[in-house]
């Protein structure tokens, strides 16, 4: 078996995808990393669930968030190399997302107050996913504001996830989460 350390990383720097290297404090390796972080976070959620739809549908964004990873840390010269259909994120993959919010929202209205997280395992963790997405969200606008170039359909990705998982954590904590009001 391969060892899992390369040590090409004790200099502070990480390898993007199809070559170079950048420092681990660049914005891109914050924005994919976030992203990464929610892919685990995720994976907290799924496992502490018992539907199987929300299981299955946990793991079809966990999949999409691989899909982002890629999309950011591909080196930007190297970007034509990138399978479009499988590694960038599209504005179909934003369409869909807004359609199952749309449904999800009829079938499963909103609370009208501001809720404080926490009913249960699984809408706690997807809480977290979606603040973890969100800050994601903010280290992709960083990335842009310093020149480089971002997908549109991937910052909206990103916005449109966090507002999915919104909602998917409503579902999840029923009628039992409190108002941030007394």
């Amino acid at each position: 078996m391969p060892k899992i350390y390369t040590k090409k990383g004790d200099d502070g720097t990480t390898g993007l995808l199809y070559g170079g290297r950048v420092s681990k404090a660049d914005p891109a390796t914050e924005a994919y990393g976030t992203t990464d972080e929610a892919v685990a976070v995720l994976g907290l959620a799924r496992a502490l669930s018992e539907d199987a739809a929300l299981k299955g549908e946990i793991l079809g964004l966990q999949r999409e968030l691989f899909v982002v990873g890629a999309d950011l840390a591909a080196n930007p010269r190297e970007r034509a190399k990138l399978e479009p259909e499988v590694s960038l994120v599209t504005v179909g993959m934003v369409e869909r997302l807004e359609a199952r919010i749309d449904e999800l929202v009829a079938e499963h209205p909103l609370p009208k107050e501001f809720i404080v997280p926490g009913a249960n395992p699984v809408s706690a963790s997807l809480d977290v996913a979606r603040s973890v997405i969100r800050r994601a969200e903010r280290h992709v606008v960083e990335l842009r504001d310093s020149g480089a170039e971002v997908s549109e359909a991937l910052l909206r990705y990103l916005n449109r996830l966090s507002d999915l998982l919104f909602v998917l954590a409503r579902i999840a904590a029923g009628e039992t989460e409190p108002t941030s009001r007394r």
